[in-house]
């Protein structure tokens, strides 16, 4: 029998924990729930090898620790209290259903979180059960490793493991654990927590310990926390802005969704959006549409709002004067992130410097995109390679207009047409994470065959590559009745 201590050593954790270090009050110390039979379904070996985990190791004796059954040597296992608002509600929150390991440091020496998801009860489980349903850990893992490949910040996903015990949600699903992981788990929600429940000093000692995890550069400053506040809008407004580039539809954008780190948290009921039209939802707890595509950089905006409440104490000793200080702050999310965004769609169109008609340009073709439900990832992939016919906008009149506006902006720059094209690969994703081809993988998953979504995420791992054998990932799915719904998992 392999030792723990041979175990912990041949596996490569290099664990910190540098959140329990923190008051007391922000957390709950407790072990995961052991499970009866875990078993191994995916790893995440590139992620592995980065953070200096031998994949091998993982592979046999490891799965007791990705499973909860084992705790590595230096783990402190905790569950997070945070709150947030719920879809404009504000509530007591925290880890329902996962506990954070502690914080592996890598070769490199950076440092990320190390989550077990669907772990067990917690005291902040309220009436829930503490575990996870296997499909939606693997939409988890499958979405977030696709946002990676894209580019986009977000948490990532190390491994997917059975439980061999079923769990009740709409019926009986097999349950499986998540191991997550992030740059940190800080969310708006655990600054609220904080400022409603804790003291003046704790939530000094939060945001100085965001500053020196995520903003070490600000720590000496005079107004650091004003500084911890803009860096974070900041970095929200970039986030944001890529998710709208790509079509991607978070789906449940409450503030304990929002992580300070700037990364993409909390896969629930996402998806990526086909026909273009800012009104779509797919989240089937989010009747009214409070975070459709065209309203979620308005909320972001709200969350990053709720954030700067939080700092108030911190920003000036005059109330007057801090609210002013967060207001303006604040109201700097908007230009941020139409710059962002205005930037990231001239580069969809091979555009390299500005102009003040752009705006108008793009936006004309949205309109046309939504009036005719035109496929959004497949339009901009069209005119990358110059396949108009491609696409239900061809031999539109205002199309045509407005395809001649285009390339006579195009010929207004000094850069050439190939590197307008190579700007636009760069830019434009051959795939996505098809909302049909993800249910498939999925349906496939619950039959034990993984071969479907092991297909796929190779596919979904180099979007920008525009190859052959990505072309029936691209295809739309077969028209029908029913509208696309998502659920939370929980």
């Amino acid at each position: 029998m392999v030792t723990k201590e041979k175990a912990v050593l041949e596996t490569g954790w290099n664990l910190d924990n540098s959140y329990a270090r923190l008051p007391e009050s922000f957390f709950t110390r407790l072990n995961p729930t052991p499970v009866r039979t875990p078993k191994l379904i995916i790893l995440n070996f590139p992620l592995a090898a980065s953070l200096g985990l031998n994949a091998q190791a993982l592979q046999s004796e490891g799965v007791a620790v990705l499973a909860g059954n084992r705790i590595p040597e230096g783990a402190l296992p905790l569950a997070q209290a945070y709150a947030g608002h719920q879809f404009g509600h504000f509530a007591l929150l925290g880890d329902g259903r996962a506990l954070l390991l502690g914080e592996q440091i890598t070769p490199r020496g950076e440092r990320f979180d190390i989550q077990l998801k669907g772990s067990g009860k917690t005291p902040y489980s309220r009436q829930g059960d503490g575990r996870a349903a296997l499909g939606p850990m693997l939409r988890e893992y499958m979405i977030s490793e696709a946002m990676h490949a894209l580019g986009i910040a977000t948490t990532r996903s190390l491994a997917v493991v059975t439980t061999g015990e079923t769990i009740i949600r709409q019926t009986e699903q097999p349950g499986a654990i998540l191991a997550r992981v992030a740059a940190s788990h800080l969310r708006v929600g655990t600054f609220q927590y904080v400022a409603n429940w804790g003291t003046a000093d704790e939530l000094r000692t939060l945001a100085d310990y965001a500053i020196q995890r995520h903003f070490p550069d600000v720590q000496a400053e005079p107004d650091r926390y004003l500084l911890l506040l803009k860096d974070v809008i900041k970095r929200q407004a970039a986030l944001i802005a890529k998710w709208q580039l790509v079509g991607f539809i978070h789906g449940v954008m409450n503030t304990d969704n929002m992580a300070i780190s700037g990364e993409t948290i909390d896969y629930g009921p996402c998806a990526f959006m086909d026909a273009y039209d800012p009104a779509t939802v797919f989240s089937s707890i989010d009747a009214q549409g409070r975070y459709a595509y065209g309203n979620q950089p308005y909320f972001a905006g709200w969350n990053l709002a709720r954030f700067a409440e939080t700092l108030l104490p911190l920003l000036h000793v005059n109330q007057e004067q801090a609210v002013q200080l967060a207001q303006d702050a604040i109201f700097s999310f908007d230009d941020l992130f139409h710059w962002y965004w205005l930037a990231g769609m001239r580069a969809k169109l091979g555009l390299f410097n500005a102009e003040p008609q752009d705006e108008a340009l793009i936006e004309g073709l949205l309109n046309m995109m939504k009036e005719y439900r035109a496929d959004y990832t497949n339009t901009f992939r069209a005119l990358t390679f110059a396949r108009e016919a491609d696409t239900v906008l061809f031999e539109r009149p205002e199309f045509e207009q407005w395809h001649e506006m285009w390339q006579a902006r195009l010929e207004r720059q000094q850069e050439a047409k190939a590197s307008s094209r190579q700007l636009m690969q760069n830019s434009n994703p051959a795939i996505i994470p098809r909302n049909h081809r993800v249910e498939a993988a999925l349906e496939s998953a619950e039959q034990q065959d993984f071969s479907v979504m092991e297909r796929l995420l190779d596919v979904l791992s180099n979007p920008y590559e525009h190859s052959p054998e990505q072309a029936d990932y691209a295809a739309l799915p077969a028209p029908t009745d029913r509208p696309y719904r998502t659920f939370c998992g929980t």
